[in-house]
């Protein structure tokens, strides 16, 4: 079994620095493989009512066996439950759905800017936090100036900022600011799929030097820059690889020039329904 080693949030709670992605997990398939992972030493499951799994989910965490405080399950708000009283009610859906006591991380799955009620909705998720619906609460998909906004209103900071964010499309002013106020970064489509990404000539060679794969390599990348990537594998072999990131470093040379990759943002559309992959 992998160990996957923690940070520390704001709030004071451990997060791991490699999370499961598991988005399209369903059925008994899904609980299958959500187990595999569980099974692999993944702590950090990541799921959304957009996903339409959130049962599976919870039926992983007690198929596995281990006790409930060793698993930190994510969950996230669409943009059509934002409100103070939305917000509150559609957390306590998703623990129903889940069939557990507690979400141990509740984001906002966007900013849904267009309705303009994040702030409001942001206030509900405290509200649930006081009340120990929740146990850390953040966001996802937002910008500075969202984050700046909900800071200034509420004075509550977001604990994490789930992004798009791979060597194509490194964030790297956004993970600044994350890093000047204690909020913890999260990569949904870490990996960049379905892109070119993974047969770059830069990370087929890094990969040899550090007899790695190129999956690998980049999820390591993701590690070093302050990052918790949460990739999304049904398959125990890949499961198994994604994890084994921690016996390697890159240099730091290595890592800007994989950062130098940059193209900018692959992904277009609502983020509310983004694939974690």
């Amino acid at each position: 079994m992998t160990s996957i080693p923690t940070v520390t949030l704001n709030d004071g709670t451990s997060f791991p620095e490699l999370g499961l992605g598991t988005y399209n997990l369903r059925g008994e398939d899904g609980i299958a493989a959500i187990v595999s992972a569980i099974e692999t030493g993944y702590r950090l499951l990541d799921t959304a009512v957009n996903y339409e799994n959130e049962r599976e989910v919870g039926e992983a965490v007690r198929r596995s066996g281990l006790e409930r405080d060793e698993l930190i399950v994510t969950s996230k708000i669409p943009g059509r439950h934002h409100g103070y009283e939305q917000a509150i009610d559609s957390i306590q859906g998703s623990l129903g759905m889940l069939g557990l006591d507690r979400i141990d991380l509740q984001l906002i799955h966007w900013p849904n800017p267009s309705v303009g009620k994040y702030v409001d909705t942001w206030r509900g998720m405290i509200e649930a936090r006081e009340r120990g619906l929740v146990r850390s609460i953040g966001v996802s998909n937002f910008t500075e100036a969202m984050l700046a906004e909900l800071i200034d209103e509420t004075g509550v900071v977001p604990a994490v900022n789930q992004v798009e964010l791979h060597p194509y499309f490194p964030q790297t002013a956004l993970r600044a600011f994350h890093a000047e106020r204690g909020i913890r970064t999260e990569s949904w489509s870490p990996l960049a799929r379905r892109s070119e990404l993974l047969t770059e000539q830069l990370l087929q060679e890094l990969a040899v030097v550090h007899d790695v794969t190129p999956t690998q390599l980049v999820l390591r990348w993701q590690v070093q820059v302050g990052s918790t990537p949460i990739p999304k594998s049904a398959d125990p072999d890949r499961q198994r690889e994604n994890a084994d990131v921690f016996g390697f470093r890159l240099t730091d040379e290595q890592v800007a020039a994989i950062s130098g990759l940059e193209r900018g943002r692959l992904w277009d559309g609502d983020p509310d329904t983004h694939e974690e992959m």
